[in-house]
């Protein structure tokens, strides 16, 4: 499976809400769907390995708790989960809010809010993986560059010349041109705009926030 593919994941305990919600995912698209009848089922899978969506209702079975699979899965920044739930105490919203869910649908599943919730988050995350596949490979590349290179390509970024970003470093020129034929080598870059493409990618995903929480319709 492609690192940015990914795969849906149900695990939800009653079988007639996790069969209907997974035929309205599975039908007519190119995707893998698979569900679980408890958190313990999901995590003895490993189904987690790859990414993707995760729904799983708020109260489980079994030994492992809502709260306690909603921990698991929060430091991974390759899976939004969305809680299904219903008459929630305050304290368990608070525990969802702040334990990074995105969504949360209310239960009993409306297998039709779970597709019109679920389908387009499947596309967004899909892209999301993309773009972090995208600034960990530029990352890679630029980070075979020395200090003094990485100086020498922020000059380059800043527009200067071999002659502005020698005075910049008291550097001779020729110095220069030597560091940024090892800086186009060591990056793999066939020219100066792959090369800043790669340190804008590299840098853009700096600050960005994962997992924000939404309520759903």
């Amino acid at each position: 499976m492609s690192e940015t593919q990914g795969e849906i994941h149900l695990v939800l305990p009653d079988p007639i809400e996790r069969a209907a919600c997974f035929r309205v995912l599975a039908a007519g698209a190119a995707r893998v769907v698979r569900s679980f009848a408890s958190a313990d089922d999901y995590l003895g899978a490993e189904a987690d390995h790859g990414g993707g969506l995760l729904l799983f209702h708020w109260r489980q079975p079994g030994a492992t708790s809502g709260s306690a699979l909603l921990a698991h899965v929060a430091m991974r920044p390759d899976i939004t989960a969305f809680v299904a739930a219903e008459r929630l105490s305050l304290d368990e919203t608070r525990v969802i809010l702040r334990g990074g869910a995105f969504d949360l649908l209310p239960a009993p599943l409306d297998p039709r809010l779970v597709h019109r919730t679920l389908d387009p988050a499947f596309g967004d995350w899909q892209l999301c993986q993309r773009d972090r596949l995208m600034r960990r490979t530029a990352a890679a590349r630029l980070a075979a560059l020395t200090p003094r290179e990485v100086d020498i390509l922020d000059a380059i970024a800043a527009g200067l010349g071999n002659k502005a970003i020698a005075r910049r470093l008291a550097l001779s020129p020729r110095t220069v041109e030597v560091h940024r034929a090892n800086i186009m080598r060591r990056a793999e870059a066939g020219s100066i705009a792959e090369l800043l493409r790669l340190r804008f990618i590299a840098e853009s995903g700096h600050g960005a926030a994962e997992n924000s929480f939404r309520f759903g319709a």
